[in-house]
């Protein structure tokens, strides 16, 4: 049994699909089914169940994949001790971040941390939370970035800035007349969403509990369309088919691209999120994550305060 082949069967066990596992995995589906048969044979058990259309863990498949993903951690964890041995600033840094910070977040950090570390790599992604949550704990990415609230056993997690939401509609809506809104400003309105499975998607629906998210009724705020990024939200706002809230940082963005957009903030406490770094308490280039730290503490990010949370 191999690494590799752990990584394999829990992979699959997450996607339940031979061929997304296997482009997961960059490796052809053959070569994954073939890994994973060879290792049910190695431990004369059936560890998953399949059929035409999916594949299923078996009880005694669950309990294996379970301990697989302890020990690739703690594969993880050897290979950030034997990183310590190396200059901290002169290795690769990944860094992902979830996709309503890091398209606004990573061209004003990026220059300042080249500038002070010119000798350590960068590598950037973006996904969901709970991927990069995953990715994180098994050493795929060295350092997240997400919104609060965020918990996992042996990860650090350190607040950098806040920001408020605001809503962003048509430069011909009638509520570009007040200069704040109201949540009842909104009923009956068509407020566009996030797809599921973003954090921020979440974090609107609680700060509007009158949202309507099953179309019943009772609800006064109606959601007309959900959109797969802030980007396509944006350009939906400016053809006029409805209105959205976003991060401050995003909106600001997006009225400085297109002038067809207006931007107004809530009346009273308005409600917001709190960006953190998150990395695990094994990773050992303490410089790397104080120089990340630095260069987006440093970076001027229009709409966000430094977090009340830091001291």
């Amino acid at each position: 049994m191999t690494l590799t082949e752990l990584r394999y069967i829990v992979t699959l066990a997450q996607c339940n699909h031979f061929g997304q596992a296997a482009d997961r995995c960059n490796v052809t589906q053959p070569t994954l089914s073939i890994a994973v048969k060879k290792l049910e044979g190695e431990l004369g058990v059936n560890i998953f169940e399949r059929s035409k259309s999916n594949v299923q863990l078996t009880p005694i498949g669950q309990q294996i994949v379970d301990q697989s993903r302890r020990v690739l951690e703690e594969a993880s964890a050897i290979k950030d001790i034997a990183k310590s041995g190396m200059n901290q600033l002169n290795t690769p840094l990944h860094v992902g971040a979830i996709f309503t910070i890091g398209p606004y977040l990573f061209p004003h950090f990026i220059p300042p941390l080249q500038k002070s570390t010119p000798n350590m790599p960068l590598v950037i992604e973006e996904s969901y939370t709970s991927t990069l949550r995953r990715r994180l704990k098994s050493g795929e990415v060295d350092v997240i970035l997400i919104s609060l609230p965020f918990s996992e056993p042996d990860i650090l997690v350190q607040p950098l800035y806040d920001e408020s939401f605001v809503l962003l509609i048509p430069k011909s809506h009638p509520l570009t007349t007040k200069k704040e809104i109201e949540q009842a400003d909104l009923d009956n309105e068509n407020v566009l969403m996030m797809g599921e499975g973003h954090c921020f998607r979440d974090q609107v629906i609680e700060a509007l509990p009158n949202i309507n998210r099953n179309d019943s009724p009772q609800a006064s705020i109606r959601t007309m369309t959900e959109g797969s990024s802030i980007e396509t939200l944006c350009h939906m706002v400016a053809s006029g088919l409805g209105i959205t809230v976003l991060p401050k940082s995003a909106a600001i963005g997006a009225r400085e691209s297109n002038s067809a957009l207006e931007i107004r903030p809530f009346a009273g406490l308005s409600p917001s999120r709190t960006t953190a770094l998150a990395w695990r308490t094994s990773f050992p280039r303490y410089k790397a994550v104080d120089a990340l730290r630095t260069a987006i503490l440093s970076s001027t990010l229009n709409g966000t305060t430094e977090s009340s949370w830091l001291v």
